[in-house]
């Protein structure tokens, strides 16, 4: 049992350990942060494939850039910044080729068949809000809200200020609301 005992390396600890050119350490941090860039680009995407090849390009640019890194510097923004500009990337394509939103709304999460119906209303409904704010409320949204992140660290991976994030936040959730009391009084 002296392994448990051990204390994991630190994210920090590890990208500088495959800077250095250890091979292990870059599979431990795939363990780490493939689940939860996953997580983060299916909200945006809504499509596990693309979502999955965002996250594998997203570990393609880590490596690609990995003598970027600063050393000293944390690990989570700069490689969630990495995803969520991959996720900008795509819908700048998207955009591009003027392709429509049908898809998002035909396909439902795995689990949505044994969700109550009124819960699965409810997601729609907030689901539908969400596609409805511009990118980058949603974005705020999305690492604010659903990934718990703090305005500091939203700020660093968006490339704004605290303050900037903080009005795009306020605006989206008065969005939000609207949106969301407009579609319940209308439902009645």
């Amino acid at each position: 049992m002296a392994a448990s005992s051990k204390v994991s390396p630190s994210d920090e600890e590890l990208m500088d350990a495959y800077v250095d050119g250890d091979d292990a350490a870059f599979r431990l941090l795939f363990e780490r942060y493939a689940p939860i860039l996953l997580r983060l680009t299916r909200r945006h995407l809504r499509d596990d494939e693309i979502a999955q090849e965002i996250v594998q390009h997203t570990f393609f640019r880590l490596h690609g850039a990995r003598n970027d890194f600063r050393r000293g510097s944390k690990l989570r923004p700069w490689v969630m910044t990495i995803a969520m500009n991959l996720v900008r990337e795509h819908w700048r394509r998207q955009k591009r080729r003027k392709v429509t939103d049908l898809e998002v709304d035909t396909q439902a999460a795995p689990q949505a068949d044994f969700m109550p119906i009124e819960l699965r209303q409810r997601s729609a409904l907030l689901h539908g809000a969400l596609e409805r704010l511009p990118n980058s409320q949603r974005e705020v949204v999305e690492l604010h809200w659903f990934q718990e992140r703090p305005y500091a660290e939203v700020a660093e991976i968006v490339g704004t200020s605290e303050g900037a994030v903080r009005v795009r936040a306020h605006r989206a959730y008065t969005t939000l609301k609207q949106l969301l009391v407009s579609e319940i009084r209308g439902d009645e």
